[in-house]
This record gives structure tokens, sequence and C-alpha cells, in this order.
């Protein structure tokens, strides 16, 4: 049976979202109470610590931060040569170099069940950088955003399969966002994600097996990527924290099928030549924040 949609204004847009979905009744601002209550959410305990307020945007007044009740995603972080890189990151932006002549480049499935602007799933294809203002060795700097679980990236692509989703993400923070099919399974049988051009042809396709899952106590583990680019002609920070409740992290992994068939994505991979899988990282079970752009003073105005 069809889900049943209704018309919603949207930034200034008509869109159709779920009738009696989250952005239905909440407009992006949930009674976290009612949330508790949804079956399909665990709990929020770690969203009460975060108020929403309302603040102003490029697309108006709106209620920030944005709220991810459950979601998972399946992410490969490969190595690419520097020189590829650069040739696709704005300057001054520097890539963090995990080896010599090497730096990272992370390929991510997310599916978020439930969230303020109702189920959808994305894809992102991010370069792994310096933090603005960062003096001294890479690895040191490499070493250091691992121990303290948090990273800084530039987003080269982040297609979704809803139009809220994307027109959140266009008109809001200017990221390249397109819409097209997008599937994630994190299943016992294994991993399936896959990512579709606009014209309904197979891009990218991902499958491994199932790496084992551990469960860890909520707000036990936070991680926080913060996302630099361009909003406007200036140099905005855009923050994502991430909330872990059941995942597996594999290094090295060797069973990781990764098929690029030609759509856009597997052209930007190919461009920026990466190759090695150095880490598989599966998160089954989380909550997520993400954040409004913010000023970054560390960077010029372009």
């Amino acid at each position: 049976m069809a889900e049943e949609l209704t018309e919603v204004e949207f930034a200034g847009h008509k869109v159709m979202v779920p009738k009696g979905g989250y952005y239905d009744r909440f407009r992006s601002n949930a009674d976290l109470d009612e949330v508790a209550e949804d079956p399909a959410v665990d709990n929020v305990d770690f969203l009460r610590r975060i108020p929403k307020v309302m603040v102003p945007s490029r697309i108006g007044p709106i209620w920030a931060p944005n709220f991810y009740y459950r979601a998972s995603n399946v992410q490969t972080l490969m190595l690419a040569p520097v020189k590829k890189i650069r040739a696709m990151l704005p300057a001054p932006l520097e890539p963090l170099r995990a080896l010599p002549g090497y730096g990272l480049v992370a390929l991510t499935f997310f599916s978020y069940a439930v969230c303020d602007n109702d189920p959808y799933n994305e894809v992102s294809v991010a370069i792994v950088i310096r933090r603005p203002g960062a003096r001294g060795p890479h690895a040191l700097e490499l070493l250091d955003a691992m121990r303290r679980q948090s990273f800084f990236a530039h987003v080269l692509a982040l297609p979704v399969d809803t139009e809220i989703a994307r027109l959140r993400g266009v008109h809001g923070y200017q990221l390249p966002k397109w819409l097209t099919d997008i599937r994630l399974d994190i299943a016992s049988s294994g991993v399936k994600a896959s990512i579709a051009t606009t014209s309904g042809r197979p891009d990218v396709t991902l499958a491994a097996p199932l790496p084992a899952l551990r469960r860890i106590p909520s707000q036990s583990r936070l991680l926080t990527n913060t996302s630099i680019g361009l909003v406007d002609g200036e140099w905005r920070q855009t923050q994502f924290v991430t909330n872990p409740t059941e995942f597996a992290q594999t290094l090295l992994p060797r069973d990781v099928q990764l098929l690029r068939t030609g759509g856009p994505i597997s052209q930007l991979l190919d461009g920026l030549g990466v190759g090695t899988i150095l880490r598989f990282d599966v998160v089954k079970d989380a909550q997520m924040v993400l954040y409004l752009p913010r000023p970054l003073q560390a960077l010029p105005v372009i």
C-alpha cells in the first residue's frame, strides 16, 4: 500500500512529505516525550541534553539542531593520492595525510529511519582535511583526531532520496545534493548498499559480510565530524555528532566489495584515485545531531 503524502511549505517551496509523519506533525520541533513513545525509537536521553532553538538561517527562521532519532550507516575509509585530492579540494583547505603522498577519502551510506525530516537515505563522499589552523606533523594530528573521535572533512557530494532532504541541504547548507535512489541494508546475512544514477542505472554498490557488532551504552562513545565549506562565499563549519549504540570497525578489510559502474559517484571516486580500504565501519544503531553552519574565522573569505 502506497504511503499517503501531504503537501507542506519548506524554505518557500511546496514539497510532499508523509502525512502524519514527523515533519507534518512537528515541523522540526518534536516533543521528545512523544518521540520516546515511538516504538521505532530506542530512547531520547541523549537528545534531551541538547535544546532546540529557533535561529536565523539562509531559509529563514528554523528550529535547530536537526535530530536523527534512529539512524545507521556504513563507511569505507580509503587511501587516495594527495595530488588527485588537491585537484578537487578548494584552497586553502589541506588534506590530512595518512601516509607520505596519500590522503583519506570517506564514502558513507546513511539511512535515517526516524528523524525530523522523515525517513531518508543519503550518500557522502568527503575528503578528510587538516583542522583549520593546525600545525605540526600530519601523523600526530591524525592520531589525535582518532583519539578524540573528531575529524574535519570537505564534502564533495551528498545525494539523498527525498525532496525535503534535498531542499534542506541545498538551500540551508549549500551542499552538493541531488535526488536519486539510495539503499542501505544491514542484516545478519550481510551489508548491502547502493546508489543509482538519476536515470536509474547502477552507480556504486557495496557488499560485505556483517562484522561482529558490539553494543555499548548510549553516550559512551560520541563521534564529532565537522564539515568545512563555503556558504555564500564565506567559510563555514557544520558539526555532526553521532551517538552510536551498536557498531563494528574493521581495519584493512579483505571482504568488502565496492563496485563502480560509471555514474557521478563512481566518476568522483575514480577522479580521486581511491584505492586501499583502510577501515570499514558499520553503525547499525545510533542517534545523530546536525547543527546549522556557523562562521569559521581561521580561513579567508573567498
